[in-house]
């Protein structure tokens, strides 16, 4: 709850507290605040148990924490039985991007693998995927958008 408070920040509010609610004070709020904290989290605890109960056997699984998204698709994904696992071993990242690469330059699959394959083992496994520059004549002009202008 308090992840970010340092200890500088922590003296400070002890420090304050001592000067608002005086040392004869503190004591008893400082128990009423843990009484009321207390209260609550018995409170949430009971609501928690209580929609539980009332959902029925179904979803004697259910967990609160499911509700916020991060953790549910994190759920999800950890899932065995969707079978992600093996798709995400079965997935050649290099191989694709080699193809796609292919296909926006207009290359042939075959022959590219092997000098993609070539390149890449010397160049210690990494692909150049950064478009190179063709060269152009000296008469070609750049095309003219006139929207764009």
């Amino acid at each position: 709850m308090f992840n970010d408070i340092g200890p500088l920040e922590l003296v400070t509010l002890v420090i304050l507290a001592v000067l608002v609610f005086g040392p004869d004070k503190l004591p008893k709020v400082i128990q009423d605040v843990t009484r009321t904290i207390r209260k609550i989290r018995d409170f949430s605890d009971s609501a928690k148990q209580d929609i539980r109960e009332e959902l029925g056997p179904e979803f004697k699984d259910f967990e609160f924490e499911d509700l916020n998204p991060k953790t549910f698709i994190r759920k999800q994904l950890d899932n065995d039985d969707l079978g992600l696992k093996e798709i995400r071993s079965g997935f050649d990242l290099k191989k694709e991007m080699a193809e796609v690469t292919d296909a926006v330059q207009g290359r042939d699959p075959e022959s590219s693998a092997s000098s993609a394959s070539a390149s890449a083992s010397a160049s210690g496994g990494r692909l150049d995927m950064t478009k190179k520059p063709e060269k152009a004549a000296a008469d070609d002009r750049p095309p003219f958008d006139a929207d764009a202008t």
